[in-house]
């Protein structure tokens, strides 16, 4: 039977949560990325994929930490083979982060899991002690690259025999098969479509008229897929995917250029993307005009009963 709730230190209580808390959790958020990356990337659509995740159980895999005082959140956690640990920044220093370390692993055994990762920001130095003291290692190292436009950017020739458009109704199927069979070559399991939808295409910031896409022959063989946050102030690139038989030929250079130039035109000065090492795509990205703001190590954890 799961552990219901972790074992905290004085002056807090802990609940699962529930999708009636995204707008808190995405503020706990918020704050944390605030102090951590000196802006705010989360929006509520990447909270609620979470509660999305197939298996997770919101009422087993999720908890919620309330100072006892004024019941505020101070913190939360899920677990699903991957996790997330945030504390807020002014409850940090109290033991939650351990606590929640600890009960993220006892989840994850009870679910049978031989392992268990936690992504934690370079410069969080606290954050990276702490994993580091409980036995975790470094696994993939991730890269928030970004592309600074202050002018209009350019954008190069279209390959040849290479049609570009804005995705449309319709394209979403194609595109998420696209998607899972360029990302075979690195992620641990193929998302259903619901669940890469949750990620992207659903999401309220998705943008399609920011996304676009290559077809050659009337085929999908290449797609840029965008996010919008008019609160970050810069554009978001959450994935990029080409046809493996149409590599090589510059189509994920141009279809980011095309990405980068529409948020140019919506106003937006600068334009993210994540990748990491297992994708081997850093050269691309930096191919492309694209530089590394920050870096992230993806930690992981042998669990044995």
């Amino acid at each position: 039977m799961a552990t219901s709730t972790p074992t905290l230190p004085p002056g807090y209580r802990a609940g699962p949560a529930t999708v009636d808390d995204i707008a808190a959790i995405s503020a706990l958020v918020a704050d944390c990325e605030q102090v951590v990356e000196g802006r705010v990337r989360v929006d509520a659509g990447a909270v609620a994929a979470v509660f999305a995740r197939p298996g997770l159980a919101p009422n087993s895999d999720t908890v919620l930490v309330r100072d006892d005082r004024a019941g505020r959140l101070a913190a939360w956690a899920w677990v699903d083979r991957r996790s997330e640990v945030d504390v807020h920044p002014g409850h940090r220093g109290r033991g939650l982060g351990a606590a929640l370390l600890d009960w993220v692993e006892e989840r994850a055994l009870q679910a049978g899991s031989a392992g268990i990762v936690q992504t934690v920001p370079d410069s969080d130095a606290g954050a990276v002690a702490l994993v580091r003291s409980r036995g975790y290692v470094p696994h993939v190292t991730a890269w928030l690259m970004e592309f600074a436009m202050p002018d209009e950017p350019s954008v190069p020739e279209v390959p040849p025999g290479l049609v570009v458009r804005q995705l449309r109704p319709g394209d979403e199927p194609a595109a998420h098969l696209l998607v899972q069979d360029a990302f075979d070559e690195w992620q641990e399991r193929r998302q259903s479509y619901a669940e890469w939808a949750k990620h992207t295409v659903d999401r309220p910031a998705f943008a399609p008229a920011l996304s676009p896409l290559a077809f050659r022959d009337g085929q999908l063989v290449g797609a840029a897929l965008s996010l919008d946050v008019p609160e970050s102030g810069e554009g978001y690139v959450a994935q990029v995917a080409v046809r493996r038989d149409q590599r090589g030929q510059g189509i994920a250079r141009h279809l980011l250029r095309h990405a980068f130039r529409a948020f140019h035109h919506a106003g937006r000065r600068s334009c993210t993307l994540w990748t990491h090492s297992d994708t081997g795509a850093l050269d691309l990205y930096l191919r492309a005009g694209m530089t590394v703001r920050h870096g992230s190590t993806v930690f992981r954890k042998e669990l044995r009963a």
